[in-house]
């Protein structure tokens, strides 16, 4: 049968209003995408005021759960808490004017993202990126979808979420803050505060738990619970800290001042909130460079004209001690007047910005680290591990600051995703008690990763949830941190409220299957190797050279000083270069064993033979060195690992090894 001519008119014409419909929906997403790509560097975003913030008018003796600490991670811990039936009180000692202590009292207003492993893949860059854990940290960060957030804003979006929760109560100015701790047998149980009130009266509260979220634990301290400072977990020769920052303010940032600020140089690149790099502001010469140093800039829009710089490298200030930390600030503060003016007159595209003032608080990023019911060591980080009882997921690179003596930082490693478990959170010896934060239980190097405040919220709304679970269920968190079934249905819990606890999918790292990879394991533990954010830093299979390994034996000495007593560089003083000699199995026991025993106990002929019967080396490693002429730094650092084993006692992680 032959196709009528009105039915071929008809084809046409659907033909032809398909054709249209494409054309047009072509033309409207390509102007669409034109108008982002034009605009996408501006900031379209208004000021607006501070909402002041009200304390409670009256106070209860009695309370579900007190939060101590309104940083960001206390905050989520009040609002999980109170969404799940509690009633709560939630505290602050500092004198502070807003809410999200460190994201706005301490100005640090650009987001360190723990992104998720699975991105989209079709069409990435209209798709918003994918984050780990959601909840309420993503409640949140969805009133701005940016890589930096006005401070005033952010301000206001916590308080309003805060004021929105009817089981809620707020105290603010406290004068101080300490637990009210019980004995049971050999455990503590923290079973409220005592709390000094703006006008200097005591008011004591009693809860059925406490989270203390406050930056350095210190409720926790005070209760008894144990910690380890700094990097003294894996160093004996005193306590070193990640410098401190002081985040300083810059007015004038007009749209074109902006435009020119992005267009810096090759090592500079940002969006409409945020700048990164100005490498070159490293060299600023510092009226005290034994305390104030700069680097690199992180530089965070705000909305009313003004930037802040996270830049400043503020040294030998502990972050346990009032009167340092306000030392430190006095210090930050007369120099930052100084590195503005630096700034506005390096740089031509800051020639129009002026000086406008500092943060109220330091950016602190180390102090205490909690012994918990599981510490969170290098190994689940690098071997991107899951926990039967993980309630939040980290992926943010390992970022190692310089240290308060001044020793540079590095990039340890990138991460895929790792578990940080509930039990991170549960101190050992004390109950009733939860620890959020950068303070939970991880080492000092994975400390670097899971220190960021987006994983912070989540470990904040995980003991949120946890307390009202506990008390539901008339269990101790000791008793909860012990229980498979019970975190399981925590972690049920949890995601009904909106958080993704979906372990996702990761490949190994190529690294873990390597021969030398405990190798691996215990000198990134010492800090005596870096990943870098693609994780091949390390090269394991590259030849090392006699200066190199002295150098990590001489990093050794400084962490261990009682240890490697007699090192001395002397014993390189037969080579012309020691960084073009290759390091040899010979003189690299020799350099060990002088270090330990001093150079008139041992010869590089019998160094070896000393190390082999104190049992410090062992003959697996011996056997698994191709080369005994040129060791790569894949051998030196099995060398290294047998030592952190058996003369350090170092615990990397019994179950990976």
């Amino acid at each position: 049968m032959k196709t009528s001519k009105r039915t071929m008119s008809r084809q046409k014409q659907v033909l032809l209003l398909l054709a249209a419909i494409l054309f047009l929906a072509c033309a409207a997403f390509g102007s669409y995408w034109y108008y982002k790509y034009q605009t996408r560097f501006i900031n379209y975003a208004k000021s607006e005021p501070l909402i002041p913030v009200q304390s409670t008018a009256e106070i209860d003796s009695d309370y579900d759960t007190i939060v101590v600490g309104t940083d960001p991670e206390g905050i989520a811990a009040a609002l999980s808490a109170s969404r799940n039936g509690q009633r709560v009180l939630l505290v602050d000692g500092y004198q502070r004017t807003m809410l999200g202590g460190l994201m706005t009292e301490g100005g640090l207003n650009t987001i360190d993202f723990n992104y998720s492993p699975e991105q989209p893949s079709f069409l990435a860059t209209l798709r918003p990126v994918k984050l780990l854990n959601k909840g309420i940290f993503e409640e949140w960060y969805s009133y701005f979808n940016t890589s930096s957030f006005d401070t005033t804003q952010a301000a206001n979006r916590f308080y309003q979420m805060v004021a929105a929760e009817p089981n809620l109560d707020l105290l603010m100015g406290l004068q101080a803050m300490a637990p009210v701790v019980e004995r049971s047998g050999d455990q503590a149980v923290v079973t409220g505060v005592v709390l000094t009130l703006p006008d200097g009266q005591e008011h004591t509260v009693h809860a059925g738990a406490v989270i203390d979220a406050t930056q350095n634990a210190d409720i926790a301290a005070a209760a008894g619970a144990r910690f380890t400072v700094g990097r003294n977990d894996t160093e004996s020769g005193g306590t070193q800290f990640m410098a401190s920052t002081l985040v300083i303010k810059l007015s004038g940032v007009t749209q074109e001042a902006w435009n020119k600020m992005l267009t810096h140089g090759p090592d500079t690149s940002g969006d409409r909130m945020s700048i990164w790099g100005y490498t070159e502001a490293r060299h600023y010469e510092s009226t005290r460079p034994d305390r104030v140093k700069m680097r690199g800039l992180n530089i965070g829009r705000q909305n009313d004209g003004t930037i802040l710089i996270n830049s400043m490298q503020l040294f030998q200030v502990d972050p346990l001690d009032p009167q340092s930390v306000a030392e430190g600030l006095r210090v930050g503060q007369e120099e930052a007047p100084r590195i503005a003016e630096y700034l506005t007159t390096t740089f031509e595209e800051f020639s129009g910005l002026s000086y406008a003032g500092t943060a109220s608080e330091l950016y602190i990023r180390e102090s205490r680290h909690l012994i918990g019911e599981y510490r969170l060591k290098l190994a689940d980080v690098m071997e991107n591990r899951v926990h039967w009882d993980d309630i939040a997921y980290g992926s943010y690179p390992i970022d190692i600051q310089s240290t308060s003596d001044g020793r540079t930082g590095t990039i340890m490693m990138k991460p895929e995703r790792y578990g940080v478990p509930f039990r991170t959170l549960v101190p050992v010896g004390v109950d009733g008690l939860l620890v959020v934060g950068r303070s939970a239980s991880f080492d000092s190097i994975p400390h670097g990763s899971a220190r960021v405040i987006p994983l912070g919220m989540a470990t904040g709304e995980a003991a949120g949830a946890a307390a009202a679970f506990a008390s539901k269920q008339q269990i101790s968190f000791r008793e909860m941190s012990h229980s498979k079934e019970l975190i399981g249905q925590l972690r049920t819990m949890l995601e009904k409220q909106g958080m993704d606890l979906t372990p996702h999918h990761v490949q190994e790292p190529a690294y873990l299957t390597h021969k030398n990879y405990k190798g691996l394991l215990a000198a990134a533990s010492l800090y005596l190797t870096s990943g870098n954010y693609t994780n091949d830093g390390w090269a394991l299979d590259s030849p090392a050279n006699v200066q190199r390994f002295f150098n990590a034996v001489a990093q050794l000495s400084n962490a261990y000083p009682d240890l490697f007593p007699n090192l001395s560089s002397s014993v390189l003083s037969h080579l012309d270069d020691p960084r073009q000699q290759a390091l040899d199995l010979s003189t690299a026991t020799y350099i060990l064993a002088s270090s330990i025993f001093g150079r008139d106990q041992v010869t590089p002929d019998t160094s070896l033979a000393e190390l082999i019967d104190r049992g410090w080396i062992a003959e697996e490693t011996l056997s698994q060195i191709s080369d005994p002429q040129s060791l790569t730094n894949g051998d030196y650092f099995m060398l290294i690992y047998d030592l952190s084993q058996s003369y350090l006692h170092l615990e990397l992680d019994a179950s990976t090894i």
